[in-house]
């Protein structure tokens, strides 16, 4: 199920309004130019972080693993990645997209239990 087409969209499209998510906050912690700096710098790091530190031979990622580390510890950069995001939406007075975001992650990461399951196993 973590690798079915369709599950790996939905991760696709929650990576992308995690980042926009992120972009947004930072824009919003400055009114100065160092918004500019938040706002592209954070999802940049973010993304960054995200597909370097993967677990070797990850059926629902590339398989290459530039910096390999072990399942559990990429499955806490992925709740730590998904958690700050939903955070962000939240501090900036976007509960509800918080909670929507929020429980779209949970219900992607249930139906995802045979990758958690391999990741644990890494």
């Amino acid at each position: 199920m973590g690798s079915n087409p369709i599950n790996l969209a939905l991760r696709f499209l929650l990576e992308l309004a995690a980042l926009l998510a992120i972009g947004i906050w930072g824009w919003e912690q400055s009114d100065t130019w160092m918004h500019f700096l938040l706002a592209f710098g954070l999802p940049i790091i973010f993304a960054t972080i995200w597909g370097v530190f993967n677990v070797p031979n990850d059926p629902s990622r590339s398989g290459k693993a530039p910096i390999p580390v072990p399942g559990p510890i990429r499955l806490a950069i992925e709740l730590a990645f998904f958690t700050f995001a939903t955070w962000t939406l939240y501090d900036s007075g976007e509960t509800n997209f918080a909670w929507i975001l929020g429980t779209i992650v949970t219900a992607h990461h249930i139906i995802s239990y045979d990758r958690i399951a391999w990741l644990f196993k890494q």
